[in-house]
């Protein structure tokens, strides 16, 4: 859902560093083909080809067929017009019948599904009704924010079943009893071969980032989950990409799904002012990236490198300096990662640091800069890092580092 744009301060002043605009360095010609594929001017050439005319969606959230108190707390979040995606879904995901969703991070899908499921189970005095799968930890986390945003009020309950927290406790919350359960495939199983998680009482089974799932190897476990939910009314997919390898896996969950395909996310380039800082042999890295940060204009920035050694690198010497960064990357446990994005969302930390696998698929509002330490090696994890800032209509800038390689 577009919100309401809160302009941030603005600074004439401009980072010391020399760099160069939209037009970027060019491209060796002893480099060939591979080097046109990793020089930040073909990335940022593609990115602007991507841009695509504003979706206007067909109504205000004022004026979208659900209960009261949902608009209410769409409003409180400042939402004021539906997403692509959550316009063109609603009344089909409502209707209760299966839906096929093709549409990337980014996009509001989270909104495209839940808004209608809580419109439909409001009043419901039965728990377990909507089962929400998920690749990873941290979108089940941020699934389970959503919800509790836009669900207060209803008397509807939510929990987070996920990997690297007590199975005690999630036992505990189950029995509470929920309307509404958010998991990770492998929790998920595991709860129901013990008998807590009672599959056969959902009646709607929420598949998200579908292609993860897939690519990460979750069918089987998916599959089983399926059979099992033996009540099953309506099955809701998403999917950022849709394949002939995953139709057959789609066509076993689904039945005669309401299919809705949407911009691919990647019109964001448009509020994204993309410029690169060259690095010359004599120049200090580390020190033209502090002096980037020490500019005024950037209040919440998220810094990719290429490695978890990179990542780590860097919160080392930044810490040292007294910056308030942070760290994401795989060998962090998720009760370290889950602490530092909320200390990055709530402004405690105004620096994170992350490799591409840590930030894939993570919605955090109002960065204001993407600092690409180290350049990315394809377009897709360029258009991913840069997709960071520049969200929900608002105005975002990307800074990539070159070196000579580069060039």
């Amino acid at each position: 859902m577009k919100r309401k744009s809160n302009a941030g301060r603005s600074s004439e002043s401009r980072p010391p560093v020399k760099r160069r605009g939209q037009s970027g360095p060019r491209p060796s010609r002893k480099a060939g083909k591979k080097a046109k594929e990793l020089n930040p001017k073909h990335f940022m050439n593609e990115a602007k080809s991507l841009v695509q005319v504003a979706y206007t969606p067909s109504r205000a959230i004022q004026d979208m067929p659900v209960d009261a108190i949902l608009l209410k707390n769409m409003a409180a979040k400042g939402f004021v017009s539906p997403t692509e995606i959550q316009d063109k879904s609603l009344e089909s995901i409502l209707s209760g019948a299966d839906f096929l969703g093709i549409a990337k991070t980014g996009t509001g899908k989270t909104g495209a599904f839940l808004v209608p499921l809580l419109h439909q189970y409001l009043g419901q005095k039965y728990h377990n009704q909507v089962l929400i799968i998920l690749p990873t930890r941290e979108l089940a986390v941020q699934v389970q924010d959503e919800f509790d945003s836009l669900s207060k009020g209803t008397g509807l309950k939510a929990c987070s079943l996920i990997g690297g927290t007590s199975v005690p406790a999630d036992i505990r919350k189950l029995r509470s009893g929920v309307h509404f359960v958010i998991g990770t495939p492998g929790r998920l199983l595991d709860l129901a071969k013990q008998g807590e998680l009672k599959l056969a009482s959902f009646r709607t089974l929420v598949l998200d980032e579908f292609d993860r799932l897939l690519d990460m190897g979750f069918i089987r476990d998916i599959e089983r989950i399926v059979e099992n939910m033996r009540n099953r009314k309506q099955s809701i997919l998403f999917s950022a990409t849709m394949t002939r390898e995953q139709e057959p896996a789609i066509n076993r969950i689904l039945d005669h799904p309401v299919q809705v395909k949407v911009s691919d996310g990647q019109s964001t380039a448009e509020h994204i002012q993309q410029e690169v800082i060259e690095v010359r042999e004599s120049d200090n890295k580390f020190e033209m990236l502090i002096q980037l940060l020490d500019q005024p204009e950037f209040q919440k920035v998220l810094v990719f490198a290429e490695t978890k050694r990179g990542v780590s690198g860097l919160h080392k010497k930044m810490t040292r300096r007294g910056l308030k960064v942070g760290q994401i990357h795989g060998d962090k446990s998720q009760n370290y990662r889950q602490n530092t994005l909320n200390s990055f969302r709530s402004g405690q930390i105004n620096i994170l640091l992350a490799t591409d696998v840590a930030a894939r698929g993570l919605d955090i509002p109002d960065v204001s800069h993407v600092i690409n330490y180290q350049a990315p090696g394809s377009l897709d994890s360029y258009i991913h890092r840069i997709g960071r800032t520049g969200r929900a209509g608002k105005t975002g800038k990307a800074y990539t580092f070159i070196t000579a390689t580069n060039v």
